[in-house]
């Protein structure tokens, strides 16, 4: 069945890219809906949304944005704009797909807009800067990037492969149906490869209670994704095993979710367990790039790209607030379970990241900081047990089998 794909970018510059890939996609049976986001000039072709209407969306006008002359000011309207009119295009069923090329402004434009449209609508995003860092523009959203290898400045023999297989991709996104299963509730958990088996065993008794059950993985992106998930009331419940995320964020590692990591469930009142899995450490990339100012720390090659780095004692302390003053916000049951022999695999006796004493002050600042409205539950095992796991799972589903979470 053809779908309507929305072509998003600057055709002041870009026209003929933009009027080939939308040539292609019409050859596949499929519409376009074409949106200008471009300030310079006006296009050879007349757009489905023109830059003037994207740029009043925006908060301006086109010929302010032109008299100003200011391409950091113009960028800034227009990606207000474009996300303002592609969420309305979406609600009302007006398009099934995204496909934007661009360099570094087109690119920031048009994965905006692509970041208000829901997780499931295909979207692909053709980039001279794909190749780089790209979590500024992917944030928490499912965007393809396809690296441009040559600047998208006219056609040739390079750029028409690279555009048809972006326009191939995007049709055979819009195309292809996901088969459909049975809509359980949805419990979302979160794992490093240090607490695998812990989830693994909530998740197979979670999914044994009749649960599909989400994990990310808490590197970062993985945190942010899970709590904009929750965000958006697709979650019925947490079990939020690895809250590593903060030693990131508190110490300056490079996988933090940020500040307002366990806020999300608070905020829902989302029944949630949550655990101390991996608190023992922060993540630099390979050995070379740790900043000197930890060269002299407890330091763990995990593989050739990422080493560990052991929290100390007072980090530790530092991170029991932190969670426990999270939880305390919490509007939904909230239980804490501690494992008291051990946050991570290597934070086992015998293990390179034992240290007693970093997790007592852990454990300590959790019992001070926490309020009475959340259960502190403390075990004298380490987090992959299975009977901590066991644990996890039983008090999730306790609450949610009562009704406290809306479910039956």
């Amino acid at each position: 069945m053809p779908g309507t794909i929305l072509l998003l970018g600057t055709l002041d510059t870009k026209a003929a890219e933009f009027a080939y890939a939308r040539d292609l996609i019409h050859e596949r049976g499929h519409r376009t809906l074409v949106m200008d986001a471009g300030i310079l000039r006006d296009p050879p072709f007349t757009p489905d949304v023109t830059a003037a209407e994207v740029a009043e969306a925006g908060g301006d006008t086109l010929e302010s944005l032109r008299e100003q002359g200011d391409r950091g000011r113009a960028v800034e309207v227009m990606m207000q704009g474009a996300c303002v009119l592609a969420e309305r295009l979406h609600g009302q069923g007006r398009i099934d797909g995204v496909l934007g090329l661009g360099g570094s402004g087109g690119t920031v434009i048009a994965t905006a807009a692509m970041r208000v449209l829901p997780v499931g609508l295909p979207k692909v995003m053709v980039s001279t800067i794909a190749s780089g860092d790209v979590a500024p523009y992917i944030g928490v959203k499912d965007i393809t990037l396809m690296y441009s290898v040559v600047d998208i400045a006219g056609l040739n023999r390079i750029s028409r492969r690279i555009l048809a297989n972006a326009a191939g991709a995007v049709c055979g996104m819009v195309e292809q149906t996901a088969p459909e299963g049975e809509d359980k509730p949805l419990v979302a958990a979160t794992m490093f490869g240090v607490t695998t088996p812990c989830v693994e065993r909530v998740r197979e008794r979670l999914e044994a209670a009749g649960f599909e059950v989400l994990v990310f993985h808490a590197t970062g992106s993985g945190g942010r994704a899970m709590e904009a998930l929750i965000d958006g009331g697709f979650i019925a419940g947490v079990a939020d095993v690895t809250t590593t995320e903060w030693c990131d964020e508190l110490v300056g590692g490079v996988l933090s979710a940020g500040p307002h990591r366990l806020e999300a469930a608070a905020r829902a009142g989302l029944p949630q367990v949550v655990s101390c899995g991996a608190l023992d450490m922060v993540n630099f990339w390979a050995i070379d790039t740790v900043p000197d100012a930890f060269k002299d720390r407890a330091l763990y090659r995990h593989n050739a790209n990422v080493t560990l780095m052991r929290t100390t004692p007072d980090e530790c302390a530092a991170l029991g607030r932190i969670i426990a003053e999270k939880l305390n916000e919490a509007t939904g049951p909230t239980t804490l379970l501690i494992p008291l022999k051990g946050v991570s695999a290597i934070d086992a006796e015998g293990q390179p990241f034992h240290d007693p004493a970093a997790d007592a002050a852990l454990f300590q600042a959790l019992r001070d900081h926490l309020d009475d409205a959340v259960t502190l539950v403390e075990l004298d095992l380490h987090i992959n047990d299975p009977l901590f796991a066991d644990a996890i799972a039983d008090r999730l589903l306790h609450v949610l089998s009562n009704g406290d979470s809306g479910i039956s």
